[in-house]
């Protein structure tokens, strides 16, 4: 399994009406499944008075997916929620789609296009960002060779975090995992092997596609 997936960098909202029926949709970032429920409840919350609040949700690249109908016909509501949400491959998101009942029946292939719609809508409000894994490294190097790595890493686009000047030079930066030994074989290479390497811990980040 693929360590980076695509999810949304923040949450956004979407609206839109057919048949008299008005459907809002909600988008949200979350990291587990309590966040998740929080929302939905939230958002039942504050749309207490609308017919329906159906809801999906995908967790942890695609290992947790649920959908909720709230009252629709079975398979009408949630399912297609969650159909957009797997079509754009994301993960680490919640949808509901709240909806206010205008009179007329929409039918049960009315009603999965529209919570399709709705869902993809709000989708299309929102910035796609690839949550990619990074390793925090600390190195410890001699004054004489901050330059040398700065200008390496400025080559390479590789951002440093911190520094710490004491009788050394700590530097603390963040590589894709993906790219770790690779990178510090390249700093080994670099310093001539006069530096100390730390691997400190994981970290995700939201990275532009």
């Amino acid at each position: 399994m693929d360590i980076n997936y695509k999810t949304i960098d923040k949450g956004s909202t979407a609206e839109y009406e057919i048949s008299k029926s008005r459907f809002l949709t909600f988008v949200e970032p979350i990291a587990d499944e309590a966040a998740s429920m929080a929302f939905i409840n939230k958002i039942k919350k504050q749309y207490f008075d609308a017919r329906h609040n159906c809801s999906a949700y995908v967790i942890g690249q695609s290992t947790l997916q649920k959908a909720d109908d709230d009252g629709e016909p079975s398979g009408t509501a949630g399912k297609p929620i969650l159909e957009v949400i797997k079509k754009n491959e994301l993960s680490d998101v919640v949808i509901v789609v709240t909806r206010y009942f205008g009179g007329i029946k929409l039918g049960a292939g009315g009603l999965i296009r529209a919570y399709g719609k709705a869902a993809t809508l709000g989708l299309e409000t929102c910035d796609i960002v690839l949550r990619t894994l990074f390793i925090r490294i600390r190195i410890d190097i001699d004054y004489t060779l901050l330059g040398i790595l700065e200008n390496n890493f400025y080559k390479k686009d590789i951002f440093i975090e911190d520094k710490i000047f004491t009788d050394q030079v700590q530097l603390f930066i963040l590589i894709k995992k993906e790219e770790t030994d690779t990178l510090i074989q390249d700093i080994t290479n670099w310093t001539a092997a006069a530096c100390k390497i730390t691997k400190l811990n994981e970290t995700y980040k939201n990275m532009p596609i």
